[in-house]
C-alpha cells in the first residue's frame, strides 16, 4: 500500500511480525463468498477464514441483512443492569446446542477475554466452596490459550510465543497431553501432587492450533474429563477455535461424548463479523455464585460484552447451521483436503500431513523464508498464513469442491518448488525466533 504525504506506515503496529523487516502487509479491498479481491485487482481464495472465523464465507447476505437490521435499532447498550432479545435468544440457543447443562453463557468480546472470565469463574468456584487456596491451573505442552496475561500464563512456557515474558506472567502447571499410559500416570500424578491448588485443568480438544496444529483422539479427552472427576477438578475446553462445525462436529467435545465444566467459543461464533465470545458454565459452577451477598457476584464485565451487532450475527450464523450441512460438509472436507494435500509426501522436509474435518496440516522440518513462501502463495492465488512448522489451511466450511481442490493444488505446486530440511535452512525460523521448538505429531 503506497505512502500519501499523510501516511503514517508505522502508524499501526502490526500483529505477530518484526515491524522493521516485515514486507508491506497485502491490502485487501473486499471480501466475498470465499475471496479477497486484493488492491491489485487480484482475487485470492481464503484458506485461513480469517484465522477460522469466517465459517460461512465472507458476507453471507442472512448474516449481512441480520446486522443490518439490528444497526437501524440499536448498535450497541451496555449489558450492566440491561438486556435486549438478541442476547437473551442468543444465549439460550447456545444453552440448547450445548450438552448437559452448559446453561449458563457469559458473554465477553475476544476469545483471550473469555478464558480470562472461565479462569475467574473456576477461582470464584472454589472460593466459594471454602477453598480459597485452589488459583493454579494445569494446561498443556504446546497449549495456547490466548494472548492477554491470564490466557499466556495457560500457554506453553516453553514452546509458545509468550515464552519470553517468563515470570512476568502467572506460574501454571503444564504437562504432557495423556495420550498413553505413561503420560496419563504423569496427569494423575501431577493432579494428585497439586490438587489442593489447581482450579482447573484447561483443554483444547481434538486440536492444538497455535501451538503447532496438534491433533489427540477422542480417548485422550475422555482421559482428561476421568481424571479430573477423579480429582475433583474442574474441566475448561477451550474450543474458541474448534467450535461451530471446524472438527466434523458442531463442537469437539460432541465426538468426544464429554461434558466440560466450562466451555470457551468465539471466532466462528459470530460467523467472522465481528469480535464476539462466551464462556458457558455448567449450572453447579453458576450455583456457586448464586446467593443474597452482593459480594458473591462474578465481578467481570466486558464494555462491549453482548454486543447486539454481534448478537445479530452470531443468531443469523446458528440459523444457517440450521439450514444448510455446515457441519457435514466440514466432513466431507477431511478427505478431499487429505487427498489434495497428499503429493506433499514427497517433497524434502515434509514430516506428516494430518486433516480432520476443515482442516489441513502440512508438518515439516523448517519454514525458511517465510515472506518469500507467503508471497508465493498469493502470487497462486491463496492467501495462507504459514508459521512455526506448518503449513495448514482451515477455510469457510461451506467452501465448494472446486476451491478446496484449487486451493489444494496450488499448495502442492508452490510447495514443490521448495526444500524444506533443516539443512537447507537459511534463514532463522520462526520457530526459533519465537522460542519454539519443532513439533512432532
Amino acid at each position: 500500500m503506497p505512502d500519501s504525504p499523510t501516511t503514517n506506515k508505522n502508524a499501526i503496529w502490526r500483529p505477530y511480525c518484526q515491524m522493521k523487516t516485515a514486507p508491506p502487509p497485502l491490502e485487501i479491498v473486499s471480501a466475498k463468498n470465499f475471496t479477497l479481491q486484493t488492491a491489485d485487482g487480484r482475487a485470492l481464495i481464503d484458506g485461513m477464514a480469517s484465522w477460522w472465523s469466517v465459517c460461512h464465507g465472507y458476507a453471507h447476505p442472512h448474516v449481512i441483512e441480520s446486522v443490518a437490521k439490528q444497526l437501524e435499532k440499536m448498535p450497541h447498550v451496555m449489558f450492566g443492569g440491561i438486556t435486549h432479545e438478541p442476547a437473551e435468544r442468543l444465549a439460550t440457543r447456545l444453552a440448547t446446542m450445548l450438552p448437559a447443562d452448559l446453561n449458563h453463557v457469559f458473554f465477553a468480546d475476544s476469545g483471550s477475554v473469555a478464558v480470562e472470565a472461565a479462569m475467574k469463574m473456576a477461582i470464584g468456584y472454589w472460593r466459594r466452596r471454602g477453598k480459597p487456596e485452589r488459583q493454579r491451573f494445569l494446561s498443556f505442552d504446546h497449549a495456547y490459550h490466548g494472548d492477554t496475561t491470564g490466557a499466556m500464563s495457560l500457554c506453553d512456557p516453553d514452546r509458545s510465543m509468550h515464552s519470553a515474558y517468563g515470570d512476568a506472567i502467572l506460574s501454571q502447571l503444564h504437562c504432557p497431553l495423556p495420550k498413553d499410559p505413561e503420560s496419563e500416570n504423569l496427569l494423575h500424578e501431577m493432579l494428585s501432587r497439586h490438587q489442593q491448588e489447581v482450579a482447573g485443568v484447561f483443554l483444547e480438544p481434538l486440536v492444538q492450533g497455535a501451538g503447532g496444529m496438534r491433533f489427540h483422539d477422542a480417548s485422550t479427552v475422555q482421559r482428561i474429563r476421568r481424571l479430573c472427576d477423579e480429582h475433583g477438578v474442574l474441566l475448561i475446553a477451550d474450543e474458541i477455535a474448534t467450535g461451530f462445525g471446524r472438527t466434523g462436529s458442531m463442537f469437539a467435545i460432541d465426538t468426544c461424548e464429554i461434558v466440560p465444566d466450562i466451555i470457551c467459543l468465539g471466532k466462528a461464533l459470530t460467523a467472522g463479523t465481528m469480535t464476539m465470545a462466551v464462556a458457558v458454565a455448567r449450572s453447579e459452577v453458576f450455583n456457586a455464585f448464586w446467593s443474597d451477598d452482593v459480594g458473591d457476584a462474578l465481578m467481570h464485565g466486558p464494555t462491549f460484552m453482548a454486543n447486539p451487532l454481534a448478537c445479530a450475527a452470531a443468531n443469523a450464523s446458528l440459523d444457517l447451521f440450521e439450514r444448510e450441512p455446515q457441519v457435514q460438509r466440514a466432513r466431507e472436507m477431511q478427505n478431499q483436503l487429505q487427498a489434495g494435500l497428499s503429493p506433499c509426501r514427497t517433497i524434502p522436509g515434509v514430516v506428516d500431513i494430518r486433516t480432520r474435518g476443515a482442516i489441513g496440516v502440512i508438518q515439516v522440518e523448517t519454514l525458511p523464508h517465510l515472506d518469500q513462501l507467503r508471497q508465493q502463495f498469493v502470487d497462486a492465488g491463496v492467501w495462507l498464513r504459514p508459521f512455526g512448522d506448518c503449513i495448514y489451511v482451515t477455510p469457510p466450511l461451506n467452501l465448494p469442491t472446486p476451491f478446496v481442490e484449487n486451493l489444494c493444488s496450488a499448495i502442492v505446486n508452490v510447495m514443490s518448488s521448495k526444500r524444506f530440511t533443516t539443512s537447507d535452512a537459511q534463514t532463522i525460523t520462526p520457530v526459533a525466533q519465537a522460542g519454539l521448538r519443532p513439533s512432532s505429531r
